[in-house]
């Protein structure tokens, strides 16, 4: 990725077919865990719930997909995401509750700088989560607005990965498509027996 390039230079419609298609063709285990696409009232209700309307890419992705089938042990595929398996509306909810809730309790109990914008937020939407219960979400708040981050539960802070989450697809498919290392991150594809993808760190 062009660091000057911006999120509306892409589509995200183009790049997840491109992704998926790579998935169909060079990981097929991982494209069958994905479930159908969320119905318009479970989108809805999704933001009903957590009380404010969640990222355009965020609901197109979920309209195509409603997350992927759980996975029980490391062997299973659905992971195709930097080893994080995407939420179904239910799971986003569940997760958004939870770290809401680590915020709202900092606040309360005098501890809101170590936790608020750190490691938890009311305006983070997770989107794919780890067996580990590692998170990725899309921020939601108005100077960060689209923001991939990534939160490993025991480190001090979040991480920043991406500027959006078409950004993220778009080096997703460059680094399976080349076989290359993703750029910044340190990690690389592969595919394990043919059917799932993997990211291996350098």
């Amino acid at each position: 990725m062009n660091a000057s390039t911006p999120e509306a230079a892409y589509q995200f419609e183009e790049l997840w077919q491109r992704f998926e298609s790579w998935l169909i063709r060079n990981a097929p285990g991982d494209h069958d865990a994905l479930r159908p696409g969320a119905s318009a009232a479970e989108i809805s209700n999704l933001e009903g719930q957590i009380g404010f309307s969640v990222n355009d890419d965020l609901k197109l992705l979920l309209s195509k997909h409603n997350g992927v089938t759980p996975r029980r042990s490391s062997m299973q595929a659905g992971a195709f995401l930097l080893g994080y398996s995407l939420l179904d509306t239910d799971g986003i909810l569940e997760w958004h509750q939870n770290i809401a809730a680590m915020a709202r309790e900092a606040v309360e109990d005098g501890y809101e700088e170590e936790v608020v914008g750190r490691i938890a937020h009311e305006q983070w939407v997770p989107f794919a989560q780890s067996l580990t219960g590692d998170l990725l979400f899309i921020d939601h708040r108005s100077d960060h607005y689209g923001d991939v981050g990534e939160v490993s539960f025991g480190a001090p802070e979040y991480l920043w990965q991406w500027p959006g989450i078409r950004l993220m697809l778009h080096d997703l498919c460059d680094s399976v498509e080349s076989m290359s290392r993703l750029p910044r991150l340190g990690r690389r594809p592969s595919v394990h027996e043919g059917r799932m993808l993997e990211w291996v760190v350098d």
